[in-house]
Parts: structure tokens; C-alpha cells; sequence
């Protein structure tokens, strides 16, 4: 799967730690930034990141900020993006099976690393219901046109 990434000088390292655990597993990554950990506005790293899914750049993206609400918010503003900020394994698959999110948004600094590596995982492995979901979801895009 190819996953898009962005992040801001707070997820920094979280960001270069999942792209190389998750290149180890196969995956192909697309790198926005943050490419230090030099302060700078999240905005300028999260929304090509994000935007790379509706691009068709990438399947996924993976955001990061200190608590992920900013690059939640950020993220929702792109047409198509369905951003699901995560602090659990059980949120991010039911965004997954329920929502079908495409863009997951992490806290730098929330969570331990074991148990994001493993709360990533879940959430690029878990697939779409469908079903009544799907019928949300067109509700969802209604909005998105109005």
C-alpha cells in the first residue's frame, strides 16, 4: 500500500519511526514533512499529505501533530478526506469498517510507540463494510457538494 505522510516539528520523530517500520513491512511512503525538528506551521505539511489521497497519489495517509485535532480539522476540510483521529486500536478500525477513512490522525506524543506501531497496523489492514455505511457515506458527500 502506498501511505502519504505529514507531519509538524512535534511529530517529527513519531513520523520517521512509522515510515521505516512500515517500509520494513512492505509498504510504499510518500514523505511531506516535516523534515525537521525545527518549529513550523502543521497546515503546511498535513494538507498535501491528505490531499495526496483524493490525488490519487496515495491509498492512505497518515498525519501527525502534537494531539492530532489540529491535523483532524485541517485534514476534514479536504473534499473526499475522511479523517479519523485515533488514541485507540478499537477507533481506528471501526474509522476503517465504519467510515472508511482514508487519512489517520495520530498524536506525537499521546501514545506509546508499541502501541501506535500496532494501532497503525490495525488501521491499514482493516477494510470497509459497506452496507448501511455506505448509504452515510453518501450522505456525507451530499454535504461535501453543498
Amino acid at each position: 500500500m502506498k501511505v502519504a505522510f505529514g507531519c509538524d516539528h512535534r511529530g517529527f520523530k513519531l513520523k520517521n519511526t512509522l515510515i521505516n517500520y512500515l517500509e520494513s513491512k512492505g509498504h510504499k511512503i510518500i514523505d511531506f514533512g516535516t523534515f525537521s525538528k525545527d518549529s513550523c506551521d502543521y497546515p503546511d505539511y498535513i494538507y498535501p499529505a491528505a490531499s495526496a489521497v483524493v490525488n490519487k497519489k496515495a491509498d492512505r495517509a497518515i498525519v501527525i501533530c502534537f494531539t492530532g485535532i489540529g491535523s483532524c480539522i485541517l485534514s476534514n476540510k479536504i473534499k473526499g478526506v475522511r479523517a479519523a483521529l485515533a488514541y485507540n486500536i478499537k477507533s481506528a478500525k471501526l474509522s476503517r469498517r465504519h467510515n472508511d477513512s482514508n487519512v489517520l490522525v495520530l498524536s506525537a506524543d499521546l501514545l506509546k510507540l508499541d502501541y501506535t506501531k500496532k494501532l497503525v497496523l490495525s488501521w491499514l489492514k482493516e477494510g470497509f463494510e459497506g452496507g448501511r455505511h455506505s448509504r452515510r457515506l453518501r450522505k456525507i458527500r451530499k454535504v461535501e457538494e453543498s
